[in-house]
């Protein structure tokens, strides 16, 4: 409640000022009862090589033009993903007592980052068939279609994607951590972990009421790298010979330097 009285003022400016993305649910022509007000604590995330992590608050308001309607309360759904790409997903058996790689599926779209935070248990917040519509839960983000027939589990490549990213704080489904207060204001905190990667994520945020969609918004949140890591991440695309020679060179020294420190550690 401290959180959402600290930005009050701010939620108030944005419900009285225009609405900066375009409600993607109803017609153009039709008059939405609720739509969705939103902000964000930063919208650009800088990698650099202190870079652990970053939490992002997303808060927001529910603006009406009339008062709350009556039966199921309204429930939040946030998602944010980052850019999504091809993956090569690999088996590995065991053949005459060594580990190899047998079937491999390309994963057609996968982003790289995607975490779910919703205000209400998973089944309660959304219905299936919305989330087939809008592409909301973790494996529906990710499109697979062109398995090779030689594959009989290809589902199997998917759910090992899933399972690595939750693993590595990739994919993330947070339920019950979106806060709604008075069925208007909204907050939660994504943590986005240290190994993300560089592009455009785009956040979602989704109203719904006995699990259908009636309102959304969109909005994008930056993630570049800064400093060091900038420019050593241009000089291996724009100049990979020098950075080549350049990676050498400090393994070289590196090498040489632990040589002379542990002669002299001896001595």
């Amino acid at each position: 409640m401290r959180r959402l009285a600290s930005l009050l003022p701010l939620l108030l400016l944005l419900i009285t000022s225009p609405a900066f993305a375009q409600d993607t649910t109803l017609p153009q022509n039709a008059v939405p009862q609720e739509e969705v007000v939103l902000g964000l604590s930063q919208d650009q995330v800088s990698i650099g090589t202190d870079f652990d992590g970053s939490n992002i608050l997303i808060f927001g308001a529910i603006k009406r033009e009339t008062p709350i309607p009556e039966g199921p309360p309204i429930e939040v759904l946030i998602t944010v993903a980052g850019p999504s790409v091809p993956v090569t997903v690999r088996r590995k058996e065991r053949r005459f007592g060594i580990w190899v790689n047998t079937d491999s599926v390309v994963v057609d779209s996968a982003p790289s980052f995607y975490a779910v935070a919703t205000s209400a248990p998973w089944s309660q917040a959304i219905s299936d068939v919305e989330d087939l519509r809008q592409r909301v839960s973790i494996p529906r983000a990710i499109r697979s279609v062109g398995a090779p027939m030689t594959v009989q589990d290809s589902q199997s490549f998917t759910e090992a994607v899933i399972r690595i990213r939750m693993a590595n704080g990739l994919y993330q489904m947070a339920e019950n951590t979106v806060v709604v207060s008075q069925q208007t204001l909204f907050d939660t905190a994504i943590e986005m972990p240290a190994n993300l990667t560089e592009g455009t994520y785009r956040a979602r945020i989704l109203l719904t009421r006995g699990g259908t969609v009636i309102s959304q918004r969109e909005t994008v949140i930056e993630v570049r790298k800064v400093g060091l890591e900038r420019w050593l991440f241009n000089l291996s695309r724009e100049q990979p010979l020098s950075y080549g020679l350049l990676s050498i060179a400090i393994a070289v020294a590196a090498g040489w330097g632990a040589s002379a420190a542990f002669r002299m550690i001896r001595s």
